[in-house]
């Protein structure tokens, strides 16, 4: 199952408020709401994207618990990037300092972009669409992100003001200058 593009330029454009409420009155539905106003409906994902998720997830917590740098965000976060969209990457992290900075509230999306983003391709997902979400998350500010393309054991790594480059069966990664001093391990992830 794929997921489904909604346009509602029929009927309405959701504020980021009506999005909000739309949310928590579907729980069980993953939505995000793009630049343009349409709605996007994203199946569950399989088991298997699920472990590898929450692996990598763990090891970017872990790494922030001990650098005490920021903050990690799973993928059930909104984000209201600048374009006004409403994304949820699959892992994403903040530094503390801009979150000091904003003192936003606990119950709402984040209004902002993320430092860093993971994008994890599940069996359902659009390799396009996923790259079209990381050319969106950088031009909206984006520091460094990763989509890890585990059907193809490619890794494709957008950071600031750089081309976009594409490693091919690697087995780790590197936070660079954003994430200083992480490594993510690809086993378990990618392979």
């Amino acid at each position: 199952m794929t997921a489904v593009t909604l346009n509602l330029d029929a009927v309405t454009t959701l504020t980021h408020e009506q999005f909000w409420e739309l949310s928590l009155s579907n729980r069980d539905v993953q939505l995000e709401l793009t630049a343009q106003g349409k709605l996007i409906v994203m199946p569950p994902t399989g088991w298997e994207s699920g472990k590898r998720n929450a692996n990598l997830t763990t090891d970017l917590n872990i790494w922030n618990r001990k650098s005490n740098t920021g903050v990690v965000f799973d993928s059930s976060t909104g984000f209201i990037l600048p374009n006004g969209a409403i994304r949820s990457p699959d892992a994403s992290w903040v530094k503390q300092d801009r979150l000091d900075a904003l003192s936003p509230k606990p119950e709402g999306f984040l209004p902002l972009a993320p430092d860093f983003v993971i994008e994890l391709r599940s069996a359902s997902d659009s390799a396009k669409d996923l790259r079209d979400k990381m050319k969106e998350y950088m031009d909206n500010g984006v520091r460094l992100g990763w989509f890890l393309n585990a059907k193809d054991k490619e890794v494709e790594v957008y950071g600031s003001g750089k081309e976009v480059e594409v490693l091919r069966s690697p087995t780790s990664l590197s936070g660079e200058g954003v994430l200083p001093g992480f490594v993510l391990d690809l086993k378990g992830v990618l392979y």
